[in-house]
């Protein structure tokens, strides 16, 4: 099975594609979306848009799976990263049609089997299950990989009788 894995953002969006094949894990690829911040907001949208289409049609995942937001404080960062994450929603729905949303918690204990992880213990973890001889950069890439993984983990069993 192959996995998009999305970290939502506006000025970067994180993304990591993984093959899953009976529990075992393999990179295919991963990197940012990037959007100037010159830009106005829909024109910096339909760039996310158009870049996620393409990475569909490029890697034609059989599942995408995106990280829920979690605000505390700045809520005008807030607004712009979830309108871009609802770009990501819709185009995802629309071209692959298989999508699956992950809290910070859930990824956090679906890789490092503890909720309260901190950042470098989950990018460490996605560094060993896919055998890389480094964290995966920058950050929102690494993030985005361990939203795929996450997907393959929950669904680890449904995955490993899989033909």
């Amino acid at each position: 099975m192959r996995i998009l894995g999305i970290d939502p953002g506006i000025a970067i969006v994180g993304y990591g594609v993984i093959d899953v094949e009976r529990g075992n894990y393999s990179l295919v690829d991963y990197g940012v979306i990037t959007t100037p911040k010159e830009e106005n907001t829909p024109t910096r949208l339909c760039m996310i848009e158009r870049s996620l289409i393409k990475l569909i049609e490029q890697y034609k995942p059989d599942n995408i799976a995106l990280e829920e937001l979690f605000f505390a404080r700045n809520t005008t960062t807030a607004i712009t990263v979830a309108e871009a994450r609802g770009v990501l929603l819709l185009t995802a729905t629309k071209y692959c049609g298989s999508l699956f949303e992950y809290t910070p918690l859930q990824i956090k204990q679906a890789i490092t089997g503890y909720g309260k992880a901190d950042k470098n213990q989950v990018q460490q973890m996605v560094k060993m299950m896919l055998k890389l001889k480094s964290i995966p950069k920058p950050d929102d890439a690494a993030d985005a990989l361990a939203v795929a993984i996450t997907h393959g983990q929950t669904n680890k069993m449904a995955n490993m009788f899989r033909i």
